[in-house]
């Protein structure tokens, strides 16, 4: 009989001693000691430690760029979803840019057109036998690019049968804006003396009140 009531008295300390041990667990102290635990490793009747974060938990800053982590191979992140439609779109949208640019940026022809004489003064050289001739006459210019272009200098000739009797020189004309058109106005100064003073004689001629000659202009 004593040796029952002996057990029985066993068996309520330790369940006592259990919900103690409970309640201990449950407390905030609980999580900070579990947070102290080192972190090793159970191969059954030992314990490693594990040589990369020594124990703590967490991996050092200064090995962050050093350590490599080990994906499994069918792991969804290295099978990313549509690469040949990102790749396909990639692609087109470079040439799509690059169309554009050089359809763009590429020199287009710059078109000059005579647009006719405009004004023709004559006056005559009595002493030298000379016909001076100041011509003004007028090109339009288009600029067919989308960027702005500059005349930088206009070169012009008169030319009467095979002999050039005036030429002109113009520097720095004008700038063209994108895609329009400009007109420009230049005046040549020629002279027919010498060899073609005939030119004068027959100019000059009081019975012919119209007087034609034919000249060239570059």
């Amino acid at each position: 009989m004593g040796s029952l009531q002996s057990i029985g008295c066993h068996s309520h300390y330790s369940k006592r001693q259990i919900e103690e041990d409970e309640d201990l667990l449950d407390n905030g102290d609980r999580k900070e000691d579990i947070a102290r635990f080192p972190y090793v490793e159970f191969t059954g009747r030992d314990s490693i430690t594990c040589p990369t974060c020594q124990g703590t938990g967490c991996i050092p800053t200064e090995q962050v760029n050093e350590l490599v982590a080990l994906i499994p191979y069918h792991d969804q992140r290295l099978k990313p979803q549509r690469t040949k439609l990102y790749v396909l779109v990639s692609v087109l949208l470079c040439l799509l840019v690059s169309g554009l640019v050089i359809f763009f940026l590429f020199p287009h022809s710059v078109l000059v057109n005579d647009n006719g004489i405009k004004v023709v003064t004559v006056w005559f050289d009595e002493k030298n036998s000379l016909v001076v001739l100041a011509i003004t006459a007028t090109l339009r210019i288009r600029n067919s690019n989308f960027y702005s272009v500059a005349v930088t200098s206009l070169a012009s000739q008169v030319q009467y049968m095979n002999t050039v009797v005036g030429t002109q020189q113009i520097n720095n004309v004008t700038r063209i804006q994108p895609l329009s058109d400009q007109l420009v106005n230049f005046t040549v100064k020629a002279e027919m003396g010498g060899p073609s003073s005939y030119v004068y004689f027959f100019c000059t001629l009081p019975k012919i009140r119209v007087h034609n000659i034919v000249i060239f202009m570059r």
